[in-house]
């Protein structure tokens, strides 16, 4: 007789083992990775970090599709005149320049790939610390414009290398 009645309450017990498994795990599904990402206009996107003097040369060049919701952010040590050209991209870009305070300073939309031996450079108008490369088109899309500034989460701002 005893079995016959524990066998409904070990039920019972197994269902709110789950709901309280489910309570606490549900809210975690909605927490940030500890992936870098940035902020532009609401609109968050993970990015690959190009902190060092090989990972800054090579930046997305070589990348043949880049989601929608990702970018590369490249991080100096000080800000300077910057200029990024686009040899050996294959996707357009647009190039984000920013200063210290994360405002931008610049935007060159559009940026088009090049595979030819010369390709031109796209300098900055006004020293910048930090360069955000996303999908070309995607300035535009957001209503991006110089004096805007954007949020930064899990992005060590010191680069790897001087």
């Amino acid at each position: 007789m005893k079995s016959a009645t524990l066998k409904p309450m070990h039920g019972l017990i197994q269902i709110i083992r789950g709901c309280c498994v489910a309570f606490v795990l549900v809210p975690l599904a909605g927490c940030p990775s500890d992936s870098a990402w940035v902020e532009v206009k609401g609109e968050r996107f993970d990015v690959a970090i190009a902190d060092d003097d090989a990972s800054r040369a090579r930046g997305l060049m070589f990348v043949d599709d880049l989601p929608e919701d990702e970018g590369m952010l490249f991080i100096f040590r000080r800000e300077a005149p910057r200029a990024f050209w686009m040899k050996n991209t294959r996707i357009p870009l647009d190039i984000i320049y920013l200063d210290s305070t994360w405002t931008v300073v610049d935007v060159i939309e559009d940026a088009k790939p090049c595979r030819r031996p010369r390709c031109p450079s796209y300098p900055s108008r006004r020293p910048a610390q930090y360069v955000l490369e996303l999908n070309g088109g995607m300035s535009e899309r957001l209503g991006l414009e110089v004096g805007d500034t954007i949020s930064v989460g899990n992005v060590a701002t010191t680069p790897a290398t001087p």
